[in-house]
């Protein structure tokens, strides 16, 4: 028997925090963090174990330009991204008779707010967020059966923001959080 609680977050990469440092160093260099507040921030993010510390030395930051929407169109098929994938601000899924799976828990998450758009007539999708994310769906607009969300009941709410909007038909979308 462990004696590891459950409800742990994820402990952050390497990389999560080498992309937090750079983007503090951005900042800084374009003159959004004054000098006695850098080092300070640095520590944070040198120090952080988990994506709520990280996120906090990465508060009040101005947005970070998104980019464009990534945008998926297919007719059916699988559409699938797992491991460690770079998330972008804005996704949108549109597939006729696919399948989408999206595992976040692993994936590099560099905004606050993701926004996720299905539109999936038929065709079922399911999303694995990472134990410290919150979630809302209250923007997607389900025709047939209702999303089934497996809430952890504990965890912390200090990690990133996942919105989900659009239109699911014939199909389901579920959503369920990595255990830590």
């Amino acid at each position: 028997m462990s004696s590891v609680p459950e409800n742990v977050p994820p402990r952050i990469s390497e990389v999560d925090r080498d992309a937090a440092v750079q983007r503090l160093q951005d900042a800084y260099a374009e003159g959004h963090i004054p000098n006695e507040e850098m080092d300070a921030r640095l520590q944070a993010a040198l120090t952080a174990t988990t994506h709520g510390e990280l996120t906090s030395a990465l508060e009040s930051l101005p947005a970070r330009d998104a980019g464009p929407t990534v945008i998926v169109n297919t007719a059916g098929g699988l559409i699938q991204r797992r491991g460690r994938w770079q998330v972008p601000r804005h996704f949108k899924v549109t597939s006729n008779v696919g399948k989408v799976y999206l595992d976040l828990s692993r994936a590099v998450i560099e905004y606050p707010v993701v926004d996720i758009e299905l539109h999936l007539p038929y065709g079922w999708a399911r999303l694995i967020v990472p134990p410290d994310a919150t979630v809302d769906f209250e923007d997607l607009h389900a025709d047939w059966k209702q999303p089934v969300y497996k809430n952890p009941g504990y965890h912390e709410s200090n990690g990133p923001r996942i919105r989900i909007s659009g239109t699911m038909g014939y199909g389901r979308l579920r959503i369920k959080h990595r255990r830590g």
